[in-house]
């Protein structure tokens, strides 16, 4: 397969409004670990292209323009895609799982049941993505843009939604986004995640003295009390552990 002639055919198709050229069709290619930023490939433009069901895992698209481009079901896990442009794309049960798409535009995306499990999202932008039933289990948000994405049935179980845009986003049933209070907090389902630390509920209410410590000193010892309010009012009423009804007693 002769990449580099079908990105150039490519080319011509698009900026002949498709007269010209060829568009791209790389449907079920394996393009594993491949190179399309470098070199002759630099910056590649893939937009419209068709790739789904390709094989693009571990693949470098960094700076790579893919807006509007078929990636159904297409594997791309483990791919380096920093800045890349997949604005538009259909990504539907597309896999991204561990992909790197820090500061990425996927505005407009159709990531419908895709996995985005531990990907790099961070500063990316997902407005009006449609997300639903995506996986982003444990994937970095932190800073992304997701003001007006659906997000219906996504998994966010120790997603890291800091400082993320959620204005007029649609979220998952059970997911609450909390801010003001001195660290970000999230609850999707039974997972809450405060500042850095993601744990479930029940092991928040059974954390010792000196775990809670642990995880910012004094500061986190003094809002502990505060969290539990919280998960109790979002999650139900729960038991507190020994050492804090003794503190409070004292």
């Amino acid at each position: 397969m002769d990449i580099k002639k079908i990105l150039e055919q490519h080319k011509i198709w698009l900026s002949s409004g498709g007269e010209e050229g060829n568009q791209a069709y790389l449907s079920g290619a394996n393009l594993r670990d491949a190179n399309l930023s470098g070199a002759y490939l630099r910056n590649a433009d893939l937009s419209g292209a068709d790739l789904s069901g390709a094989n693009l895992s571990g693949a470098y698209l960094r700076n790579a323009y893919l807006s509007g481009a078929n990636l159904r079901d297409a594997n791309l896990s483990g791919a380096y895609l920093r800045n890349a442009d997949l604005s538009g794309a259909d990504l539907s049960g597309a896999n991204l799982s561990g992909a790197n798409l820090r500061d990425a535009n996927l505005s407009g995306a159709y990531l419908r049941n895709a996995d985005l499990s531990g990907a790099d999202l961070s500063g990316a932008n997902l407005s009006g993505a449609y997300l639903r039933n995506a996986d982003l289990s444990g994937a970095d948000l932190s800073g992304a843009d997701l003001s007006g994405a659906y997000l219906s049935g996504a998994n966010l179980r120790d997603a890291d939604l800091r400082d993320a845009d959620l204005a007029q986003a649609i979220l998952p049933n059970s997911t609450f986004i909390m801010f003001g209070e001195k660290y970000f907090i999230s609850i999707c389902g039974y997972c809450v995640r405060a500042g850095c630390q993601c744990h479930s509920v029940n092991e928040w209410r059974q954390f010792s003295k000196r775990d809670i410590f642990d995880m910012d000193g004094k500061n986190s010892l003094k809002f502990y009390p505060r969290l539990l309010d919280i998960i109790d009012f979002y999650c139900g009423k729960g038991e507190r552990p020994e050492w804090l009804k003794e503190q409070n007693n004292d």
